[in-house]
């Protein structure tokens, strides 16, 4: 297997008018962490295959070529794939430059038919787009391999994937792929341990040849050593730090399907100082109070890059979907600016400012105390507020960044214990 150095090496040998061949020859090209391997961790054939790599390592193309050499070999094949969202499956899987259709040259391209989310081969083999947002579909079809993208950041990743190992029951081997920037989430913790799973992993840096020069100086430089870079670059299972506040078992302990009525439902806002690219998120969380006093986190539309207006308007267009009572908002930051820029949004709406006086982890740490008397609950899966909260500790930061929607959280948790309750409105969310 050749290094990249190596192919570097032996492309710039090549006459250019015999580049397209090999260009378009993956067993050529693909790296070590890309080929399938041979057995799993218990040295049969493995069941699972898990791709694990930072951003840009080549999961994607990996996962795709994968699909195809099953597709082109077997003209029974029935394949699942499985991303989180609809939009991901057909921009990333399919028609993303590393995607399905990208892949295969003119002739063996299947036909893509985006209405029905199905890839038809001349041969007859047939790949189908299932989504973990509406994992129910799962139930009934049958599939003799899948190719799961992105599991780490599926918001029913649990629900899904078990779903799937029931539908995999068609050919003499039914095997499925996954490909991730890994998360600590449970599922992923398994499938690693699992002897019948086999493991590659590349960092950012293995696919450099593929990438941009600038985009790896910029985000080795920034992100280094950094507990995000370490997940999104190195493609690590980073666990929980020592010092935190939430640990992912607390969280998973607070979490229900679903609020009750609730009594008072608040947006809390925590503005960004810049919305120039790389500046802090906008935090905007939504949470509400129960009759029993139990406080429901239900909302976590936070965003970057985001102007004032643009926060503004999202923060309103929640407030308004949840018919929520107030709008709390952080003014250290903007001042003056946060109230008129809200009041242009929309000046019917109640907007509660707030101004902190003590440092983040002050003011998070009764709100997680809150949380292990099970006063607090989340109502669903929030995946980048649940990753802030659980890589927030002493140092006031989560990932080496401002903990945008964490700060958010707390605002909202906060004025549903410590406000004036006013007059409540049942609401079913």
């Amino acid at each position: 297997m050749l290094s990249i150095e190596g192919q570097g090496r032996v492309l710039a040998q090549i006459p250019l008018n015999e580049w397209g061949g090999l260009l378009r020859d993956f067993g050529f090209l693909a790296l070590k962490h890309q080929k399938p391997p041979d057995c799993a961790n218990n040295g049969e054939p493995w069941t699972t295959w898990l791709i694990l790599g930072g951003r840009g390592a080549g999961k994607t193309r990996a996962g795709a070529e994968w699909v195809r050499g099953i597709a082109l070999s077997d003209p029974k094949a029935r394949i699942a794939l499985i991303a989180e969202t609809e939009d991901d499956a057909r921009e990333v899987m399919v028609e993303g430059v590393s995607g399905l259709l990208a892949i295969h040259s003119g002739d063996e391209r299947p036909l893509w038919t985006p209405s029905r989310g199905r890839l038809e081969w001349k041969n007859g083999a047939v790949a189908q787009v299932f989504t973990a947002e509406n994992y129910e579909r799962l139930r009934g079809p049958q599939f003799s391999a899948a190719w799961l993208d992105e599991l780490a950041k599926w918001r029913h990743a649990e629900a899904t994937f078990d779903m799937l190992q029931f539908g995999l029951r068609l050919g003499e081997r039914p095997r499925q792929v996954v490909t991730t920037t890994p998360r600590p989430i449970a599922l992923l913790k398994r499938l690693v341990a699992d002897p019948r799973t086999a493991v590659t992993h590349a960092t950012t840096r293995a696919n450099a040849l593929n990438l941009a020069p600038d985009f790896i100086e910029t985000i080795l430089t920034r992100y280094r050593g950094t507990r995000l870079g370490r997940q999104e670059i190195d493609g690590e299972i980073v666990e929980e730090r020592n010092d935190a506040l939430w640990s992912r078992a607390g969280l998973e302990a607070c979490r229900v399907a679903a609020a009750p009525p609730l009594m008072r439902v608040v947006i809390a806002v925590d503005p960004p100082a810049s919305a120039r690219d790389g500046a802090d998120a906008c935090g905007i969380v939504a949470a509400g109070r129960a009759d029993d006093g139990t406080i429901y986190v239900v909302a976590d539309e936070s965003a970057g890059g985001l102007t004032p207006q643009g926060w503004a308007v999202k923060a309103i267009a929640l407030w308004r979907r949840l018919q929520a009572d107030a709008l709390v908002a952080e003014i250290n930051m903007g001042g003056d600016m946060v109230k008129a820029v809200m009041r242009e949004a929309d000046a019917s709406v109640p907007v509660i400012t707030v101004r902190a006086t003590r440092g983040k982890y002050l003011r998070a740490e009764p709100v997680s105390q809150l949380y292990e008397q099970g006063r607090v609950k989340h109502a669903g899966v929030f995946p980048a507020l649940e990753d802030e909260k659980c890589d927030f500790g002493l140092d006031g930061l989560s990932s080496g960044r401002s903990p945008d929607r964490l700060d958010a959280l707390v605002w909202a948790v906060t004025a549903l214990t410590h406000a004036a309750r006013g007059e409540p409105r049942i609401r079913t969310l």
